[in-house]
């Protein structure tokens, strides 16, 4: 058999009745294991269940201190580890909460810092 153009195939598909195109996908389907329609049915639904769909899942996360739990010293150090602040400057974050600790950090990072606040006895909530 000839190989056919993709104009030519075209061409063919013109003549054919609706019926006939229809016999045709049929076939096309059951001898290749495809679903021609299939992408029809994802591009409409995906298009109308988009607004519907649940927010991605971030991967930049801001800690917060939102209270030092009655333990400023320990919490002071574990800032002081986190962030690399001197003394005072992390003495001045913790007295400042709630105040972001670390801004933009991955789900790991931010799970860790969270994880060592907490041991710590504050209160820490990611955003």
């Amino acid at each position: 058999m000839a190989k056919l153009s993709t104009e030519e195939l075209l061409d063919a598909f013109k003549e054919m009745t609706l019926i006939e195109l229809s016999e045709f996908v049929k076939q096309f389907e059951d001898t290749f294991e495809v679903t021609a329609a299939a992408p029809v049915a994802v591009a409409a639904a995906g298009g109308g269940a988009a607004p519907a769909e649940a927010e991605p899942e971030k991967d930049e996360f801001d800690v917060i201190l939102e209270s030092d739990g009655g333990k400023k010293i320990q919490v002071i150090k574990v800032v002081r580890e986190l962030t690399g602040l001197g003394l005072k400057e992390a003495k001045d974050v913790v007295e400042a909460a709630p105040k972001a600790i670390l801004e933009k950090a991955n789900k790991e990072t931010a799970d860790k810092a969270k994880a060592k606040l907490e041991a710590e006895g504050a209160k820490v909530t990611l955003k």
